[in-house]
């Protein structure tokens, strides 16, 4: 589970949303601080931007100030009582000083910043100054920290702190710089003592870049900061478990005894929780919660707590087992292609009783006087013997008398705000007998209403499972104990086969959630459109969607492509370069919608970056740009985009011969790895007929080959180590259009004399046949493997293992405004984004099911595609 996105679920009920736009105005606004509702000085400009409300002093000529692009930035941290006092501070002291300056302007911001999943790098700061040198960071400090003396905020992880106020210091960029960094990607940037630049680096903890000297009237902070350690404590920490913004989580021994522990670290004002518990009040809930519930055999046993520095500890028992989500992965029957009914029929009796020795624990901790409040499959363990479990993770239980609402959950076990005390752990556990079977609960907090539909699937898939055991969850789940209300409707929706039906409703979907009158998204998607230059690329913006509407038929959407060129007019510092992330992306969908000259001004602009940097893959490296001058260079003839994919080409040609690192572990799939290069040189050596450029991409599906490996049941998948993955984006189905592509030519089949390349092509057909993906998506989820299925020419590529792929995608099917939408990745909102969301299930579905389309992915167009039977064509 991704942390990140529940932060982007806050502001809006159906889509991923900046948190900031709480506070943008409207009836359902955040409240703002006082200061932050001040007339801006005259002399001065002020902007939002992101969570930040921003205050410049201005020239003579009312532009700006000069100052400074980087140095030495003061931040200050703030809690939530004192932070509107803070804010007045600052501003009372900047403004007539000219001294530029930032702050969070509400308090809901605020918390986000420092909730517990929120952003490391991040935490903490409230307000930001940009001293013009060494002499006035000095002054402002004196200064300012004396009058800020006294206040406390949660410690800034990347910064060094000044004295014991809440004031912190770091080296960084003050205006926006980009560069391309090390692994390719294009990065917040500062320059270096020679002038270049390099990336800024924002790691949770202090450093001083290379060529910077610390001020000698910092040393003594530093050396203040290193004075805490964990030397004199009786417990040797051996690996660290677990890190969120409230602090860590580690495995040690007692050297007293022995004895493994689990030691627990709470960080003072940080990790809040939304009722406003700091991460230490929370460990403190834990502690006295597992007290009350000692000697049940179901939790771990509390052995010590103690205070390092300003930081709170908790030390428990360490148990032995695993997480109940780790047994998905290998018992899950609907992970293979043809599940044997013995194999379903022994999962869904151990399922049942896993749910009830959970319902047992549960009952042992209600019978103590306490509610766990945030029960999922994360926080239960399962024993040895996988049959008896634990509960884990007690920091947000409560006394049952106090009949209160959860303040921390998972997505998927997230109760209703109806729901109190010994109820809420009564909806989670509805929930788990449903997540056992299919874990995807995660829906119910777009709509709980589908519910029914999955019991529904889960007893087609389980026929063994209790349909009573079904039916109790989804009348728990489904109802509302408010007065005069009703349970939610079942959800209405058309089926994905049933085209052309569900491509129109669709489609209509998706131009329902358009935004035009915005200028950071044009339609909702996954929460990567908030930092890639404005929601403007293939995977997850604008150039996306409008590309799956083209290829599958719709008609044209005029306003949408007014909106891309306006915002491209220039695009927005900072925008990526390549296919799927950036400007190439676009320049290849505006090209192919006829705004030839806007495309050809982007590839120009691109051109004038060190785009020789960029990574190798496709998603955002060289492999993208160059298949996007390649067929630029082929529909307009000129000789420069022609000459910059050879050398495109050419350069991946040479990395490809170059060794490759041990470490780190190189990725591999169509957006990230070796094949995404190799489609390039495919298509390079399609356009010149070089022989060196088949060798090399065939050598770079090799490279990806060698990161995969074979299941029991014959699935070839990426292999990352603690994981293996299926699918379009980052796993084998990608790997495998690719190399069905390679095979289509004479030389390369000639080439796989051993047969390797074949019995991978078997492989990922078995990988893309499973009866269960957890996420509907293109590049992550079922919706690649409809792709995949409609394209390839493998042999057993049959119309039934397509047709089960489509039926399986109305498993996720939801409503918006009455027409078929998907959920985007995380699936607690819908999108609509190529990537992640409905226009990727749109692309999948037309070239599943549409005879007439050439629905397809840049470069990799249709090869052959069977027939599902009894679809709707």
């Amino acid at each position: 589970m991704d942390k990140r996105y529940e932060v982007y679920a806050l502001a809006d009920r159906h889509f991923y949303e900046t948190p900031d736009r709480l506070s943008a105005g409207g009836p359902d606004a955040a409240p703002l601080y006082e200061t932050a509702r001040r007339e801006v000085p005259e002399g001065w400009s002020a902007a939002r931007v992101g969570d930040w409300l921003t205050l410049t002093p201005l020239g003579p000529d009312g532009t700006p100030a000069p100052g400074p692009a980087q140095g030495w930035k003061i931040h200050a941290s703030a809690t939530r009582r004192n932070a509107e006092e803070i804010a007045a501070i600052v501003w009372d002291y900047c403004v007539p000083r000219s001294i530029p300056f930032k702050f969070v302007p509400g308090p809901h911001l605020l918390h986000l910043r420092n909730t517990k999943y929120a952003a490391r790098d991040g935490s903490g700061k409230f307000v930001t100054v940009y001293p013009a040198d060494e002499e006035r960071l000095h002054l402002v400090l004196r200064e300012l920290g004396g009058l800020l003396e006294g206040f406390e905020g949660p410690y800034i992880l990347t910064d060094l702190r000044w004295n014991d106020g809440p004031l912190y210091v770091r080296h960084g960029a003050f205006a926006r710089m980009f560069v391309v960094d090390e692994r390719g990607s294009l990065v917040p940037a500062v320059r270096d003592g020679d002038g270049r630049l390099v990336p800024d680096r924002r790691a949770p903890s202090f450093q001083v870049p290379e060529w910077v000297t610390l001020p000698a009237f910092l040393r003594p902070q530093l050396a203040a900061r290193n004075t805490t350690t964990v030397g004199e404590l009786p417990y040797r920490i051996e690996k660290a478990l677990h890190f969120s913004n409230g602090g860590g989580v580690y495995a040690g021994t007692d050297t007293r005894d022995g004895r493994r522990v689990v030691l627990k670290e709470g960080r003072p004002h940080a990790g809040l929780a939304s009722d406003g518990a700091d991460a230490i009040s929370r460990l403190e809930r834990e502690k006295q919660a597992l007290e009350r519930v000692a000697g049940t055999g179901v939790v771990p046993e509390v052995r010590d707590w103690f205070t390092l520095g300003d930081h709170r500890f908790l030390v428990m028992d360490f148990l032995e087992g695993r997480p109940l989500n780790a047994f998905f992965a290998e018992r899950h029957p609907l992970l293979a292609t043809d599940p044997d009914p013995g194999a379903v029929a022994a999962y869904s009796a151990w399922a049942v009783r896993i749910h009830r020795a959970v319902e047992r624990a549960v009952e042992a901790v209600h019978a103590r006087g306490i509610v766990f409040n945030d029960l999922h499959v994360f926080n239960i363990m399962v024993a040895p013997d996988e049959e008896s479990v634990y509960l884990v993770d007690f920091e947000a239980a409560a006394p049952v008398s106090e009949q209160g609402r959860q303040v921390v959950a998972h997505p998927g076990f997230f109760a209703p705000p109806d729901r109190r005390g010994i109820d809420v752990d009564r909806y989670a556990l509805a929930c788990l007998r449903l997540a056992l079977f299919l874990p995807v609960t995660t829906l119910f907090v777009v709509d709980r209403g589908k519910a029914g539909h999955l019991a529904e699937v889960v007893k087609e898939q389980f026929p063994d499972v209790p349909r009573e055991f079904l039916d109790e969850a989804v009348a728990e789940i489904t109802r509302d104990v408010a007065a005069g209300t009703r349970p939610p409707a079942p959800p209405s929706f058309v089926e994905p086969g049933d085209w052309p039906y569900s491509r129109d409703s669709m489609v209509k979907a998706i131009l329902a959630s358009a935004t035009p009158e915005r200028d950071d998204r044009l339609f909702p998607g996954d929460i990567a459109q908030f930092s890639d230059g404005g929601g403007l690329g293939l995977a997850h913006g604008a150039a996306g969607v409008l590309h799956a509407l083209a290829e599958t038929g719709a008609e044209r959407y005029e306003e949408g492509e007014r909106w891309l060129l306006a915002r491209t007019a220039p695009p927005p510092v900072g925008t990526p370069l390549g296919l799927y992330d950036g400007l190439a992306g676009v320049a290849h969908v505006l090209d192919r919608l006829g705004h030839r000259q806007r495309a050809l001004d982007l590839v120009e602009g691109i051109l004038r970056e060190r785009w020789q940097n960029l990574s190798s893959d496709l998603h955002g490296g060289l492999a993208g740009l160059g298949l996007v001058l390649g067929g630029l260079a082929r529909t307009t003839g000129e000789a420069e985009l022609r000459e910059r994919a050879a050398e495109a080409a050419h350069i991946l040609v040479r990395r490809l011969a170059e060794p490759r690192p041990a470490k780190p572990r190189p990725r591999a799939g169509l957006m990230r790895g070796a094949s995404g290069p190799a489609l390039f040189l495919l298509r390079q050596y399609e356009a010149t007929g070089e022989p060196e450029l088949l060798s090399a991409a065939r050598l770079a599906l090799r490279r990806d080959l060698e990161c995969c490996a074979f299941r029991e049941d014959g699935a070839l998948e990426v292999d990352e180590g603690w994981r293996t993955l299926p699918y379009l984006g980052d796993g084998s189905v990608g790997l495998g259009m690719v190399l069905d592509d390679c095979l289509t030519h004479a030389e390369a089949d000639d080439a796989d004399g051993d047969g390797e390349f074949e019995r991978a092509r078997s492989g990922v057909l078995t990988a893309a046949g499973s009866r269960f993906y957890a996420q509907p998506g293109l590049f992550q989820g079922r919706a690649g493997m409809i792709l995949h299925l409609a394209r390839t020419s493998t042999p057993g590529a049959t119309a039934e293992r397509l047709a089960r792929q489509v039926s399986g995608l109305g498993w996720f099917a939801m409503s918006y405004q009455g027409q078929l939408a998907f959920p985007g990745h995380q699936m607690m909102r819908l999108s609509m984004d190529l990537g992640t969301g409905t226009a990727g299930c749109l692309l999948a579905l037309g070239a599943a099911l549409d005879p007439g389309t050439t629905a397809h992915l840049p470069f990799l167009p249709p090869l052959g595609r069977p027939t599902p039977r009894g679809s709707a064509i």
